[in-house]
């Protein structure tokens, strides 16, 4: 599975973004996770292909939404009210159905990285 990510930018401290996943092939869970400067890989958020299971982290519920449009493979993440702290390289990611979905080093595939900066 090839995963194309992109969408990043810069914004202003309330802004939106919307981050794109195109995927090659199906898997059974997406990811979003990100990587501030100095910090490590956290997880954001994932959902099922098959819909009906999503997870975030704590950090960005009732601002960050995941969907999937079937029809094209890809996965978005609409991000809304977003803050400095947001800041970071986003990557999508797609594994199979076991292990947790929060839990990084359980993805087999990863697309490589797009900025999202959040200026106050």
């Amino acid at each position: 599975v090839q995963l194309q990510a992109s969408g990043g930018g810069s914004v202003q401290a309330g802004g939106s973004l919307r981050l794109s996943c195109a995927a090659s092939g199906r898997s059974y869970v997406m990811g979003w996770f990100r990587q501030a400067p100095g910090k490590e890989r956290e997880f954001v958020a994932a959902i099922r292909w098959t819909g009906g299971s999503i997870d975030y982290a704590d950090s960005v519920k009732g601002r960050f939404t995941i969907s999937i449009d079937n029809a094209k493979n890809t996965v978005y993440l609409q991000m809304n009210s977003l803050k400095p702290e947001d800041t970071a390289v986003y990557y999508c990611a797609a594994k199979g159905p076991k292990g947790a979905t929060y839990y990084d080093r359980g993805y087999d595939y990863w697309g490589q990285g797009t900025q999202v900066t959040v200026s106050s």
